[in-house]
């Protein structure tokens, strides 16, 4: 795919429509003109050195900082293997074991994607196979990641938030973190407990980046706009979504936390995890499939409002939000139209095992009455 800059920033939706219907038009304008070429990837790695290296602020060992690490990267043939090389053995850290850092199109070995089950597999056999102290992780374009700690443990989707929310509370207090409409009701209390606010919007990386640059505008800090993808964008790096920026930020404080005999895994001690989760996705056979499925939706809130045990989030951006208790267990989960497809996608979540399968067995006599709704994913 292609990302259009100019220097107000990258273009929208309504830039590229313009864009498109003008395609005919000729602004280029009849001048000489020079060509310059920039190794943009160099200077890009040296900034990151630059900035790990002022955020850990080691007066002992300034220029390598992390010397005495071993961190292993998973680039998955996409174009992140430049952060092991040149971002983390400039700065003295040991990336033996790391894989796939060479790009290719081909994608041999896994999917780079820090949200697939095979690629985060081969990124803990990685870090276990050689005792390193973290895993990285990249997406294709590096504009997502994630981390495996030196136990297997993944910190990714949830976890991911709640480590750089941690992080980020904790330099500027009181902060509203922006994610997208997905995340689990536990890291909402997370992040409210370490006196921040969470913000869930809508899904989209531009749709959180750009709620996160409205709400700066109109007087509420927010320092960071993260997806459960793991796209993640802070306010210090111009609303970047940006993977390798997430990693660096992360290791200024996992530099910190190893002088005190510390991991990231502390700081999310305090993160509950739900003992079930799932996701389904429901396809959408009906031909105008955006109106059909919004006339779903309406008719689910009046479902839930009748049946006991379910009730709708008002805090909800997106779709239709509902809490669980009584029959169901404690939980929550959210049916939504996707973005781009006819699809209506449904995340869940319950406290106790099998919890899930209660909440699907409602939905289950919901969607019955809807023929133009494929729900087999939602049996057993």
């Amino acid at each position: 795919g292609l990302k259009l800059f100019t220097r107000d920033g990258g273009a929208e939706h309504e830039d590229i429509d313009y864009i498109v219907e003008n395609a005919g038009q000729v602004f280029v304008a009849k001048v000489a003109g020079t060509v310059t070429e920039k190794p943009l990837l160099r200077d890009y790695a040296a900034d990151l050195v630059g900035k790990i290296r002022a955020g850990i602020d080691d007066a002992t060992n300034y220029e390598r900082p992390l010397a005495g690490s071993h961190i292993v990267v998973d680039a998955g043939n996409g174009a992140g293997g430049f952060f092991a090389t040149d971002v983390l053995a400039e700065l003295g850290a040991d990336i033996t074991g790391s894989q796939f850092l060479d790009p290719d199109g081909n994608f041999p070995n896994h999917i780079p994607n820090p949200d697939n089950n095979e690629a985060m597999a081969s990124l803990k056999e990685a870090v276990a196979a050689n005792k390193a102290d973290l895993g990285v992780i990249f997406d294709t374009d590096v504009d997502r990641a994630a981390i495996v700690d030196k136990d297997g443990e993944s910190l990714n989707r949830n976890p991911l938030i709640a480590v750089i929310s941690a992080i980020v509370l904790d330099e500027h207090p009181g902060t509203t973190i922006v994610t997208d409409s997905t995340t689990s009701t536990h890291l909402e209390h997370f992040i409210a407990n370490l006196g921040g606010k969470q913000h869930r919007f809508k899904r989209g990386y531009r749709n959180v980046i750009n709620e996160a640059i409205r709400l700066n505008e109109t007087g509420t800090q927010s320092e960071i706009a993260i997806e459960v993808s793991g796209h993640a964008a802070l306010k210090e790096n111009y609303f970047l979504d940006d993977g390798a920026y997430l990693i660096a930020k992360i290791l200024m404080r996992y530099a910190k936390l190893r002088k005190e005999g510390k991991d990231l895994a502390d700081l999310t001690r305090d993160l509950q995890v739900p003992a079930d989760n799932d996701e389904v996705r429901l396809s959408i056979l009906a031909k105008d499939f955006k109106t059909y499925g919004l006339a779903v939706l309406k008719d689910f809130e009046a479902f839930v409002e009748k049946t006991d045990g379910l009730a709708i989030e008002p805090a909800n951006q997106e779709g239709v939000r509902v809490n669980t208790d009584g029959a169901f267990g404690n939980g929550w989960f959210l049916l939504r139209m996707s973005l781009h497809e006819p699809v209506m996608p449904v995340n869940l979540e319950s406290d106790e095992i099998g919890g899930t399968e209660k909440i699907k067995a409602a939905l289950r006599e919901f969607f019955a009455n809807y023929a133009e709704i494929d729900s087999s994913s939602l049996q057993k």
